[in-house]
């Protein structure tokens, strides 16, 4: 049985997907793993910051302040 990096884990789900303690040990390890990307060999799950780098450089031209242009 392969050994886990607690301590590492520990940061990317604390800091890298803003989990808290609670939810962070409420999680099994392959829960975990399937939201940092690593059991099936994606990529992370989309991030608030890059969601907000993506709405930045795509504004939606129609919508603005959830009024119809």
């Amino acid at each position: 049985m392969s050994r886990f990096n607690w301590p590492g884990l520990m940061r990317l789900g604390l800091r890298g997907l803003g989990l808290t303690p609670a939810e962070f040990w409420a999680l099994t390890p392959a829960e975990l793993m399937l939201m940092l990307g690593e059991a099936t060999g994606t990529t992370a799950p989309l991030t608030r910051a890059r969601l907000m780098e993506l709405a930045a450089a795509y504004p939606d031209a129609g919508n603005r302040g959830g009024q119809d242009a």
